[in-house]
């Protein structure tokens, strides 16, 4: 049977960018590599959080994204 290990983990924040020329919304990602794949996720929210204090944009979403290594 096949097994999933969590190779490596990346924090995404999302903020707003202003608005295009035509009135939508435009965002902003700002990417965090080699993020522990131990890192709890109240961790991570409590880093984007105090990171969000920092920007002057508008904080939209926080993501977690986490590669997966497949084996037998």
């Amino acid at each position: 049977m096949a097994q999933a290990f969590i190779k490596d983990s990346q924090l995404r924040l999302v903020f707003e960018d202003g608005l295009d020329d035509k009135g939508k919304m435009t965002f902003k990602n700002k990417n965090y590599n080699n993020i522990k794949p131990t890192a709890t996720s109240d961790g991570l929210y409590a880093v984007a959080e105090a990171i969000d204090g920092l920007q002057s944009r508008a904080l939209v979403n926080v993501e977690r994204n986490d590669s997966h290594l497949l084996s037998q």
